[in-house]
């Protein structure tokens, strides 16, 4: 509320936009479990909001009535004041309508999503001041209760727009230091040596594990939504980079105790851990669990001496797969897949991706690629791939008829293949033969939703099971 009203008269201040992000992204699923780190980002909240107001008055501000939200309150540091405060708030507001909360919700998950992406941008050292002014604004937003249902519907698609910029800020922040994906061929088995395991989505961490680990006789592996780095250059040029272990995330307590290595988390998604490998086990950055050592910027020694006191693998090659079909690289053989498309070869295009989960329901997603007809291909991205990635099945004239775009934020790259496809065919990506069957779970699937509806992109069918917080007004609106 303060830091928008603030930059209406032309103040900010960037270490309340980068905190604004950081507590965000703090506050996704799969993040933060421990409490002593969520209570001092609320510390540091009251704090920041002091700074904003004071901001905003020394620029002039002047406002008749002030949310309670912004108000002068204080979080109490005695930890039983802090959980009886705790049960006072939740998603759910009294005496509000059920729609309104509904778009509420949609829109505050959503800006939590691209702020996940967002602070991935700046430890790449990329910022855009236009993510900053509207999370502000759209934070303050749900706050104004004058604002009905088609004022909210059009704050959301303005989060799905500003979801795509974000996208595009990391996209190029990840390929211009990394280079553009190329398609590569990643190894499922294991090479002998020492292991370290990296967990969740931030490329600047393995970069940085990967030269502290160089020459020590330690092997990196990727997991979950760390897949698509190997397609990177800038990445797969270190040898050391040994291939993809296990699944997809809700997997990890079972395939993780049997890693004979040091296991780190960049971001979501960590699940309470197994006692044989907690004291293996390390988290970074924004995410924390009780009883796991956590580790600040950028110094991995104890990563490293974790991983060389413990056995490794033994060499034990296994199944090879392919990523790095990012756009680039697709719209590098656009003329050949143009052509299947026009003699016939290739029907249709299915996008088949999104969040992984436990929840029954989710095999739909192994079936519905195991049906598509031989004729079509298959483009996937997040770690909903894991569904079904590890089948064969095969290419038409050439090209495979499986193309791993990349992590959830490279849907960027989803979108710009199909925007080129529309122009090449001279029509609209409606008029595509072009289906969206996408997973969710989690904030940043809303996020990218919600920039599908901005584009006006149809025919999109989500599950396995509707968000709870959707109305049925909502859903047919």
């Amino acid at each position: 509320f303060w830091a928008d009203k603030a930059r209406e008269k032309g103040a900010s201040d960037n270490a309340i936009d980068r905190f604004v992000i950081e507590a965000l992204f703090t506050t996704v699923t799969n993040v933060d479990f421990d409490d002593e780190s969520v209570a001092k980002v609320i510390a540091e909240a009251v704090a920041y909001r002091d700074k904003a107001r004071a901001m905003a008055e020394k620029a002039g501000v002047q406002v008749d009535t002030i949310p309670e939200a912004a108000q002068s309150w204080e979080f109490p540091t005695d930890r039983a004041a802090q959980l009886a405060l705790a049960q006072l708030h939740g998603i759910k507001e009294e005496g509000v309508d059920p729609d309104i909360q509904s778009m509420r919700s949609t829109i505050l998950f959503g800006i939590k999503g691209y702020a996940a992406y967002a602070d991935h941008a700046i430890i790449l050292e990329r910022e855009n001041d236009e993510i900053y002014a509207f999370t502000h604004k759209a934070l303050a937003q749900l706050l104004d209760d004058s604002l009905g249902l088609m004022d909210l519907v059009g704050v959301a698609m303005e989060v799905g727009r500003i979801n795509l910029v974000t996208m595009e800020l990391l996209n190029k922040a990840h390929t211009e230091r990394y280079g553009h994906p190329v398609p590569t061929p990643v190894q499922l088995g294991t090479k002998a040596g020492k292991a370290i395991l990296v967990s969740g989505h931030d490329l600047r961490f393995l970069e940085e594990l990967l030269k502290q680990t160089e020459g020590k006789g330690i092997n990196i592996y990727t997991h979950g939504e760390m897949l698509p780095a190997h397609g990177y250059p800038g990445l797969k040029k270190y040898s050391h980079l040994a291939g993809n272990y296990g699944g997809a995330w809700q997997d990890q307590y079972k395939e993780f105790q049997d890693f004979p290595g040091a296991i780190i988390f960049n971001t979501n998604c960590i699940q309470r851990p197994a006692d044989n490998y907690k004291d293996r086990l390390f988290t970074w950055g924004r995410v924390q669990y009780p009883g796991v050592r956590h580790i600040d910027g950028w110094d991995f020694s104890e990563v490293i001496e974790c991983a060389l006191a413990h056995e490794g693998f033994e060499d034990n090659p296994g199944q090879e797969i392919l990523t790095g079909f990012g756009h680039n690289a697709v719209l590098g053989v656009a003329d050949k897949v143009i052509e299947a498309v026009k003699s016939g070869a290739v029907k249709h295009f299915f996008l088949v991706g999104g969040c992984d989960g436990a929840k029954p329901g989710r095999n739909y997603y192994t079936e519905f690629a195991e049906k598509a007809p031989k004729d079509t291909i298959i483009l996937t991205l997040a770690c909903g791939k894991y569904r079904f990635n590890k089948m064969e099945f095969g290419d038409i004239g050439g090209i495979p008829r499986l193309l791993d775009v990349g992590q959830c934020n490279d849907a960027y790259s989803a979108v710009q293949i199909a925007l080129a496809l529309a122009d090449a065919f001279e029509c609209g990506v409606n008029d595509l033969p072009l289906s969206l069957v996408l997973s969710w779970y989690e904030q940043k699937a809303v996020a990218i939703l919600l920039t599908l509806l901005h584009l006006g992109i149809k025919n999109i069918k989500l599950g396995p099971s509707l968000p709870a917080f959707i109305t049925p007004n909502v859903l047919n609106f």
